[in-house]
């Protein structure tokens, strides 16, 4: 996939009747905005982003680089050591965090302008294609991904993918959620629920142990809502090593079905995420920087857990020819 100059960077603007508004743009599949009212009918964006597609970092953009909104491909979250074998033969990786490969290497598919091959005021549609061996990957990948806004302003996000070889595929949607409508303001006071009883936990470089620790009585304990920030700077390893949440939640697989709500007591905004999944990755944010500050948005990205190319007693992200990648998420703006 090689770099393009972004000039011809598109933004898309889907409408609900409520008036709930989705921008999007083809620079990285790229969530721009969510517009969503409060429980006074105020709008605002409830999604950490820039106003024009030239002010990302992907197309050259002052602020640093933190996936905001972006498509991450082809393997979301990190992959240790910048390599994986798969059927015998080893596949050194593009390494950006070094020594590890994170979100598809150093030119992943949130470089990338994607073809919008349909588009209108409720759904868009579009298209990637990365070439066999980019940024080490085996198989060519077609990857789509549509995003549509439902009558009841509950935007759904669905990623597919065809390979010529096998390879491994694991695409997120990487959007940073501020239900206050005020970037400048932490997230540390939104009540938020998993519906989860494990993690995975991580290393000093955030990569899995392997270990599956119980929540309960931990600081990662949202079984029940309770404000972000309740816990977040407790005198925990797992904690230290992220500086704040950035940790999978196991999911069970059971169909597209609810898996987490965030709420703003403040505006009354909430959001439910649904999806098909077997992974939740919170991140609090912790490393942002530039004009939007440490902690002032909350990812909830569904996913595959990290690094299961080279975990067999993880799910598998294998995807053969002749098979497609599927993966679905719903995110339901509401009052609460």
């Amino acid at each position: 996939m090689e770099a393009t100059r972004l000039t011809a960077a598109t933004v898309v603007t889907l409408c609900a009747p409520n008036g709930v508004t989705v921008r999007l743009t083809n620079l990285g599949a790229t969530l721009m905005a969510i517009e969503a009212p409060d429980r006074a009918g105020r709008f605002a964006n409830v999604v950490l982003g820039y106003d024009t597609p030239d002010e990302y970092p992907a197309a050259g953009g002052p602020d640093p680089d933190a996936y905001l909104g972006a498509t991450c491909g082809r393997f979301a979250n990190r992959i240790a050591g910048a390599t994986f074998t798969l059927d015998g033969v080893r596949y050194p990786l593009s390494v950006n965090e070094a020594p590890n490969h994170l979100h598809g290497g150093a030119r992943n598919f949130h470089h990338a302008l994607w073809t919008i091959v349909a588009a209108d005021d409720r759904s868009a549609t579009m298209t990637l294609h990365s070439p066999d061996g980019d940024q080490g990957y085996p198989g060519a990948l077609d990857a789509v991904a549509i995003f549509t806004l439902s009558d009841s302003a509950e935007l759904v996000i669905v990623y597919t993918a065809t390979t010529t070889r096998p390879t491994h595929v694991n695409l997120v949607s990487h959007g940073y959620f501020n239900l206050s409508g005020n970037p400048q303001s932490a997230i540390l006071d939104h009540h938020l629920w998993i519906d989860s009883t494990r993690i995975l936990a991580i290393d000093a470089a955030n990569l899995p142990t392997g270990e599956r620790p119980l929540v309960d009585g931990t600081a990662f304990d949202f079984t029940a809502p309770r404000a972000i920030g309740s816990r977040i700077d407790a005198d925990d390893a797992q904690l230290l090593h992220a500086h704040g949440y950035n940790h999978n939640y196991l999911l069970d697989v059971a169909g597209v079905r609810p898996v987490a709500r965030l709420h703003h007591p403040g505006s009354g905004r909430t959001l439910t995420v649904s999806t098909d999944q077997p992974g939740l990755q919170l991140y609090s944010g912790n490393f942002l920087s530039g004009r939007f500050g440490p902690r002032s948005g909350v990812c909830l990205e569904t996913q595959h857990w990290p690094d299961s190319p080279n975990r067999s007693d993880f799910p598998s992200t294998r995807l053969d020819p002749g098979d497609t990648y599927r993966s679905e998420t719903r995110l339901r703006l509401g009052i609460g």
